[in-house]
């Protein structure tokens, strides 16, 4: 069972953060494996059965690029050439791929442990879907409920994409608002610390609680715009 993420796990990625080097991490490598690679996997591991308990299920596959997603950055198209993310990043979902359908995040950085749901970006048609809902009130109501749900944990919409609401709607209030984006996410800010439940045997149960509060945000997402 998974018993919590070691406290030099935080100090690996201070670390890494401090030193976002080839040189560095490859002199670091055992560290890497120790601290990164193995109670991430548990991690995910010791949730999957919580997941699949989830409405819709969600996926939590505790392999690279599944769940844990890599710690190499592509800095093909950046200005940050930095090679890693100094982060772990651990994602369960809903859909067919991890990109392509709403959420849970999980994020342990180097001074924060950060959480949400939702999905980034609607593709295709599923904006026109997602802008259709919004503006049903019954519809819109559950989402509320789901945002509400997700708030209670600390997870809140960023600002939205858009200045204005799409042409040709009318709207004020919350309906503009959502209206002005194009995905929808709700997430804990960035530096608010960590919760030493992590660091326990009770990490697994405080996540799954998480996961709980999230799912119904998922659920909207899952059924209202990518089904």
């Amino acid at each position: 069972m998974f018993q919590g993420f070691p406290k030099q796990t935080v100090e690996y990625l201070k670390a890494l953060n401090n030193n976002n080097n080839r040189e560095w991490f490859e002199a670091h490598r055992s560290d890497y494996e120790t601290y990164y690679l193995e109670p991430a996997l548990q991690l995910i591991e010791a949730l999957a059965p919580a997941a699949l308990t989830l409405e819709p299920p969600h996926q939590a596959v505790p392999k690279l690029n599944k769940s844990l997603r890599r710690i190499n950055r592509d800095t093909r198209f950046s200005k940050d050439k930095t090679p890693y993310h100094a982060r772990i990043h651990i994602v369960l979902w809903t859909g067919d791929h991890p990109n392509r359908s709403a959420g849970i995040h999980f994020v342990m950085a180097h001074d924060h442990f950060g959480f949400g749901g939702g999905h980034w970006a609607f593709a295709g048609d599923g904006l026109d879907r997602y802008r259709a809902a919004v503006q049903q009130p019954a519809t819109r109501k559950k989402l509320e409920q789901a945002l509400n749900s997700a708030a209670e944990l600390g997870c809140l919409p960023g600002e939205p994409e858009l200045r204005k609401v799409p042409r040709g709607i009318e709207a004020e209030g919350m309906v503009a608002d959502l209206l002005r984006r194009k995905g929808l996410v709700a997430r804990t800010p960035d530096g608010n610390g960590f919760d030493e439940r992590l660091f326990g045997p009770s990490a697994t149960d405080y996540l799954v609680g998480i996961m709980r509060s999230l799912a119904p945000l998922n659920q909207w997402v899952a059924t209202n715009v990518e089904s």
